[in-house]
């Protein structure tokens, strides 16, 4: 059992930490914090990401991807800021859904302008009535002679507002046991219209989280992916990564907040001494740095169990349960360490305590998570009749 990284995956952090702040960091400290970024400026961004292979990690060199593991490309992310990273997982993400399952014909014309990002891209499954049960979809796919006739509304969507494909998940019809019949189709707005807008959330706001409507929204029949039914399997075959990663993106954030207060623990004086000779400052010092190190190992494994083939449902909901709740108590108590000045939009750490606040929502909730590890350890699944 091996806990260090090798000098090749250490080279590969390095280089992804010189990326970042080369050329990414720039232009996020260049635009408000409090607004998302300009589409373009995103897409510039997406594009450094591109020739690093990270929008098509996921798709094997032989389909045109890069063809990363789940430990590089977690060992990558992580060193992103995660208002980045979360527009990286949307646009890599759907096009590795759109790599499985489909034809040889929709991966030549789809996937070349999604890896390149030519088009950014986003997958709609979550709808206003319909979250954490992906079977309850009420997006309707009619067929209309060629074409699908699509209606619906899709909420919480990565790169919603800014997309030009959407990897949608629709209904056509219901089985015999009422059940949605679910498919995945891809829209373009080249070829269909559909609106897309901004919801103003909590943090990551230089990120574009929102919703799309589709009104009447015609879309060909050559762009109906897959097979009736595989968009839950698809969707779970790239959850399982997401996960750790996801803790990464915690992970990220807990590690600034311990730099920031292991600094300011060696300079702040209080009672004729730095305050970080005081035994209570040790011990939350202590803690936040315990956090940061268990957090990243659990991910770090949940990621290694992916790459060695293993059934990771376990360890994949376990490492972003874990790491987030974890890691959003250490900023908490480093933001404690700094005393008044921890809470002032100054310092940045009310940044970071707004933004990790908004990562149990993605891919599974805490409580969701919590249950697929109960049924993992005991064989009975809690939400499924």
């Amino acid at each position: 059992m091996e806990f260090q990284l090798t000098s090749e995956q250490r080279l590969i952090q390095e280089s992804a930490k010189r990326m970042v702040d080369r050329d990414l960091r720039p232009v996020l400290n260049a635009h408000p914090k409090d607004k998302p970024l300009p589409k373009e400026k995103m897409r510039a961004i997406l594009q450094i990401l591109a020739r690093q292979g990270l929008t098509s990690a996921r798709i094997p060199e032989a389909g045109g991807g890069s063809g990363m593991s789940a430990m590089t490309m977690g060992l990558m992310i992580e060193q992103i800021p995660p208002v980045i990273g979360l527009a990286l997982l949307a646009q890599e993400g759907t096009a590795a859904r759109i790599y499985l399952e489909s034809s040889p014909e929709q991966r030549e014309r789809v996937l070349p302008d999604l890896i390149a990002v030519r088009k950014i891209t986003c997958t709609g499954t979550t709808e206003p009535d319909g979250g954490s049960d992906s079977r309850i979809i009420r997006t309707r796919a009619k067929e209309d002679g060629d074409d699908l006739i699509i209606n619906g509304r899709k909420m919480w969507i990565t790169n919603a507002a800014i997309c030009e494909l959407v990897n949608v998940t629709a209904s056509i019809g219901t089985n015999e046991q009422g059940l949605s019949r679910i498919v995945r189709v891809l829209v373009d707005r080249e070829q269909s219209e559909f609106e897309g807008r901004e919801i103003p959330v909590l943090g990551l706001q230089q990120g574009h989280l929102g919703e799309i409507n589709f009104d009447n929204c015609r879309v060909p029949k050559a762009n109906l992916v897959g097979t009736e039914g595989d968009a839950p399997r698809v969707l779970t075959l790239t959850w399982l990564t997401n996960r750790p990663i996801f803790g990464l993106f915690a992970v990220h954030m807990a590690q600034i907040a311990l730099d920031a207060a292991l600094k300011y623990a060696s300079e702040r004086s209080q009672f004729g001494r730095t305050i970080g000779k005081f035994q209570l400052v040790q011990e939350l010092l202590a803690d936040i740095a315990t956090a940061v190190t268990t957090s990243r190992l659990l991910c770090y494994y949940a990621l290694s169990c992916i790459d060695n083939g293993e059934r990771a449902n376990h360890v994949s909901a376990m490492a972003k349960r874990y790491a987030i709740a974890s890691c959003q108590r250490a900023i908490s108590q480093a933001m404690e360490v700094h005393g008044a000045i921890g809470i002032s939009r100054e310092l940045g750490l009310e940044q970071l305590y707004r933004d990790i606040r908004m990562l149990p929502i993605p891919d599974a909730t805490n409580q969701i998570l919590t249950l697929i590890e109960g049924r993992e350890l005991t064989g009975a699944a809690a939400f499924r009749n």
